[in-house]
């Protein structure tokens, strides 16, 4: 008898995420793209402000914008921003492994939700 009541606990929990599951797939592509479109825009601002010290919080907020969208958002946030730390350590930048780190803690604090202004250096434009 206990058997039979956890396989149908069991079966109900599965088809409760299956359906949920099923139920938002279809948000998740348009999730990703605008999480990517918010990544290259917080990158473009970026370049645009030229501001010292302000890269850990353009990467916060581009994660922190992209997360915002959903899963797809997320997905694509942590993608870009282990795919740019991977190759900028390819690369000869002199940055090394710990700023590498610090991007990464900055990614992850805007990915979960962190408010990406822990990281706005003073005197940054409001427009950023």
């Amino acid at each position: 008898f206990n058997s039979v009541i956890m396989k149908l606990i069991l079966a109900v929990l599965v088809l409760v995420l299956v359906v949920e599951t099923q139920a938002q797939w279809y948000q998740f592509p348009g999730q990703a793209i605008g999480g990517a479109k918010d990544m290259w825009h917080a990158y473009q601002d970026m370049r645009e402000a030229n501001w010292k010290n302000s890269d850990k919080y353009f990467h916060a907020r581009g994660n922190y914008d992209a997360a915002n969208r959903g899963p797809g958002g997320r997905w694509a946030a942590e993608v870009i921003s282990d795919a740019r730390e991977a190759l900028q350590g390819l690369g000869n930048s002199g940055r090394g492994k710990v700023d590498s780190e610090a991007d990464q803690e900055a990614n992850r604090w805007g990915r979960n939700g962190g408010d990406p202004n822990r990281y706005r250096p003073n005197g940054l434009p409001n427009k950023y």
